[in-house]
């Protein structure tokens, strides 16, 4: 049990049997009227988001969630391979958890699972990770400004958006969040 004071984003919560993740969450105290927090919760399981508020104070059900350092290994048919960093042991992950991580996973990146009762609920990837470009159209010569985007493939199969100076063969900062460029990587 835990009560709002002890909020923080990440927190799952049990919530008539189904586990939900804290995203966002906000204490308000108005000028009339008891505090209250105001919730961001996303399904562990459907990934669905919901708005909702409780009382300050309250006790809410938390869920014991283990999250594990482990590093991305290979793909098997719809599955993804992990290996657990402390036990070696091997965890592989429906394509269905994965989902849009997928996007951004290369050989050997260090990843958590966080695990409830040893059922695997999801996968965190780094804020950012550093792919190479390997298809775009050609830069132009000169044009260094901002305000142009092109599309890129990376190393993963994924298109993002970069700016007209990117060429094939550059490596570039991610962010794994939204797939927005950061920066070029040099070396």
């Amino acid at each position: 049990m835990a009560s709002t004071a002890d909020f923080k984003n990440g927190l799952v919560l049990v919530i008539d049997g189904q586990l939900w993740q804290i995203v966002e969450f906000q204490h308000v105290k108005p000028g009339k009227g008891p505090a209250f927090v105001r919730t961001k919760l996303k399904n562990v399981v459907s990934g669905k988001t919901v708005d909702k508020t409780y009382n300050a104070g309250v006790k809410v059900e938390t869920a014991t969630v283990d999250r594990r350092d482990a590093t991305y290994l290979y793909r098997d048919g719809t599955d993804f391979v992990f290996m657990d960093s402390a036990d070696f042991e091997q965890h592989p992950l429906p394509d269905s958890m994965v989902a849009g991580a997928a996007n951004f996973l290369l050989e050997s990146l260090p990843v958590q699972i966080a695990f409830h009762n040893g059922i695997p609920l999801y996968l965190e990837l780094p804020v950012s990770v550093e792919v190479v470009v390997t298809e775009t159209e050609p830069g132009l010569q000169g044009d260094r400004s901002s305000a142009g985007t092109k599309p890129a493939t990376v190393e993963t199969g994924a298109q993002i958006n970069v700016p007209l100076f990117i060429n094939a063969g550059d490596k570039l900062k991610v962010d794994t969040r939204d797939g927005s460029y950061l920066g070029r990587v040099n070396g």
